[in-house]
């Protein structure tokens, strides 16, 4: 049996390997990266362009959002009036454009109510024992129980009517969502291996729940409340349409749909145009949800 010669030298290792240069695209490929982008810049667009209707509507038109004027009642679309007017001489551009701050206020409200509250339970039912999240995702479970509409509806009865309260309800009605999410994301970040890893290095309950958990499963929850905002703004509309929102004259979009459908077999416009609105923006606030969650993949 043949040995190794005793000056025989070992090799010296191989160096190791550098990354391999980056890849351009090719234009395939880039075409598929910027696939569906028109959309979103146009939704991105409308949002931008309602939020400058809310903060400064005064740049958008020189009407009135309240006063009338004579003598122009149920005027169709022109070039003075490009919506028309209403029943009492109103333009219906400025009512649309100053009804977007009662609108979106009252979304931001009931998305910031159904966030704070439902990821602050949801949060607590994942991270902690059984015993605290059975308990939670039974009150969960009642929540959802209950038609979004007739609960949203009971609160206002007790609260009262006006925009403040319909957001209120409309938030309560969102927070099981937000609940279950938050508490479906917490287990799923609680068992993974950094997090393991994280208790077994010593760390407390708070400082992995706060260093770990919470930044890598609350993604999808704010990419939900973008979701929620346009949910919201139709809630608060409908709620505006039956009566229970903001009374007259407050130009708010539902009340503009709820008070223009007495006219709608002469003057369609009242109803047309605030309803369009209405529904540009809820799937523009859509759209820009789903591209966070498609980001987070």
């Amino acid at each position: 049996m043949s040995s190794l010669p005793l000056n025989a030298s070992t090799p010296a290792p191989s160096p190791p390997a550098s990354p391999p240069p980056a890849v351009e695209p090719t234009p395939g490929e880039r075409s598929r990266l910027f696939r569906g982008q028109p959309g979103l810049i146009l939704s991105w667009l409308v949002m931008a362009v309602v939020i400058l209707w809310a903060v400064a509507p005064g740049l958008f038109t020189s009407y009135s959002g309240t006063d009338g004027i004579a003598g122009a009642q149920r005027l169709a679309p022109a070039a003075g009036h490009w919506l028309g007017t209403d029943q009492l001489g109103r333009d219906l551009y400025a009512r649309i454009v100053y009804g977007a701050a009662w609108s979106l206020s009252g979304a931001l409200v009931a998305v910031a109510l159904g966030l704070a509250v439902g990821t602050a339970l949801g949060v607590i039912a994942g991270a902690a024992g059984r015993g605290i999240d059975s308990l939670i995702m039974r009150f969960i479970d009642v929540l959802l129980a209950i038609p979004g509409l007739l609960l949203s509806l009971s609160i206002i009865i007790l609260l009262g009517f006006g925009t403040v309260h319909a957001a209120i309800a409309v938030g309560i009605t969102s927070i099981a969502n937000f609940s279950r999410l938050a508490r479906a994301e917490v287990v799923r970040v609680r068992h993974s291996e950094y997090v393991e890893a994280a208790y077994g290095s010593g760390g407390t309950f708070a400082a992995v729940l706060w260093r770990h958990i919470l930044p890598n499963s609350l993604t999808s929850v704010i990419a939900f409340s973008a979701l929620q905002f346009g949910n919201a703004i139709l809630a608060i509309s409908t709620l505006s349409f039956l009566g229970y929102g903001t009374p007259p004259p407050t130009p708010e979009w539902g009340l503009l749909i709820a008070e223009g459908r007495n006219y709608i077999s002469t003057a369609w416009w009242l109803t047309t145009f605030p309803g369009l609105v209405v529904v540009l923006v809820v799937l523009s606030a859509n759209r820009i949800s789903h591209s966070f969650a498609r980001s987070r993949r």
